[in-house]
């Protein structure tokens, strides 16, 4: 595998940073951690090996390692992302906490991490399978206790959730990396189970920088079927009154709402 991001562009195939005969745009990158939307490969590993790898614990980086050898590997949160994520934990001091989509687990450990001993993590995907592929590393770790995974689609259990009003305003953090055109009825859902002065993270919204493309430019058929989704949800956050928003150019782009309402 190639070790720094330049590296892993040379090694992958001339088709892959220019794209294919059937017009699908293909990655910059072919290492896992590597979904920067910064133009410079060099000065996104700067910052990784500057100020993300020396800090990332050796339950994290087991796990990334781990993540890299799986087929859907850019699938995952990137170093940087996951750094951010358990901060801004840390800096709200979250203690009930949610998240939709693992993946194996890497930023469902970053949050973990973050939170106190007797903090919870509501954890949801359709695939335990990659979940458990990262458990081991988790219960490493000494934070399995603190997760609660549940498999198979969010919005039953989140319809369950508001359907408690023990639950509204209970979670402190969620984080939402799943489904794109679910994203807004995740969020119409959220707003009632995050407490007023909670953070909603959600994870794409700048989805491989597609949001800038012109309709008929080339990309991945993935990219542009949620494409519109992504579209949508940006506007409706931008008009939403509940919440102060903050866009954050880190992995795939990560959009905060704060709510205030």
């Amino acid at each position: 595998m190639a070790t720094t991001a330049t590296e892993a562009a040379k090694a992958a195939p001339a088709e892959q940073a220019n794209g294919n005969a059937n017009g699908e745009q293909k990655t910059r990158h072919s290492e896992v951690g590597h979904k920067s939307l910064l133009k410079s490969d060099d000065l996104y590993q700067y910052i990784l090996d500057t100020s993300v790898y020396p800090r990332e614990p050796e339950s994290m980086k087991e796990l990334r390692e781990i993540t890299a050898k799986h087929p859907w590997n850019l699938m995952t949160t990137t170093a940087d992302e996951g750094q951010t994520l358990n901060k801004l934990n840390n800096l709200i001091g979250a203690k009930k906490t949610r998240k939709t989509g693992e993946d194996t687990g890497y930023s469902l450990l970053a949050t973990a991490l973050a939170l106190p001993e007797d903090g919870t993590i509501l954890a949801m995907d359709i695939n335990r399978e990659n979940y458990e592929l990262g458990l081991p590393c988790i219960e490493k770790a000494g934070v399995a206790h603190k997760i609660d995974f549940r498999e198979g689609p969010a919005l039953p259990v989140l319809d369950d959730l508001v359907a408690d009003e023990k639950n509204h305003g209970s979670f402190d953090f969620v984080f939402v990396d799943a489904d794109k055109d679910n994203y807004l009825n995740y969020h119409e859902r959220l707003m009632q189970l995050v407490r007023v002065g909670g953070l909603i993270g959600y994870d794409n919204t700048l989805w491989n920088g597609s949001v800038v493309l012109p309709d008929d430019a080339p990309m991945r058929k993935y990219i542009r079927f949620y494409r519109d989704f992504v579209l949508v949800l940006n506007k409706a956050l931008a008009a939403d009154e509940r919440v102060e928003i903050c866009q954050l150019p880190v992995g795939d782009g990560v959009t905060l709402c704060r709510r205030v309402k």
